[in-house]
């Protein structure tokens, strides 16, 4: 299978999240490798945005996102689930797609336990790692909803169809 092209990881998070819908995640534990297709992705972008990390500015958290895109953000959420996240976008610009499920795993804490992932894959890059990366896969039909799980954030940004489900 092919990785994803470099080029799609400096797109803004509103342009990749729905791209990854229907591209394969893949997960090396010891000799196996699993491959997952995404099915659930929500965009987060930036400052701006009240629901994102990054909205309070640049934190040891979530420094990672100020990065160039193409890497892992991945942080435990309510203290009990690892989330798995694309960093996109250019150095400086804080966003990230959130994978919130893939096939036959819907819910982003379920997805991180079934593949074994946490904190020791923050920052690991989807480029060139062995150990997570995405590959191309064919497009699925998507609909767009208001993001899960932010009521912190404004009415406005919990309002916007910002996550990507397939059909």
């Amino acid at each position: 299978m092919k990785r994803l092209s470099t080029d799609l990881y400096k797109l803004p998070a509103l342009e990749l999240a729905p791209l990854l819908i229907g591209k394969t995640l893949c997960r090396r534990i010891g000799g196996e490798v699993i491959r997952l297709r995404i099915t659930e992705t929500e965009a987060y972008c930036g400052e701006a945005d009240t629901a994102c990390h990054a909205h309070r500015g640049k934190t040891p958290r979530n420094s990672v996102m100020y990065e160039a895109g193409g890497i892992a953000y991945v942080y435990l959420c309510y203290g009990v689930h690892y989330l798995l996240n694309v960093v996109c976008e250019t150095a400086g610009e804080p966003q990230a797609v959130l994978i919130r499920g893939v096939e036959g795993i819907p819910g982003p804490g379920r997805v991180t336990r079934a593949l074994q992932i946490n904190m020791e894959l923050n920052r690991e890059d989807y480029t060139t790692s062995d150990k997570l990366w995405l590959e191309e896969g064919d497009p699925f039909p998507y609909i767009t909803t208001p993001r899960i799980g932010i009521n912190s954030a404004s009415a406005e940004d919990q309002a916007r169809l910002w996550r990507f489900v397939v059909k």
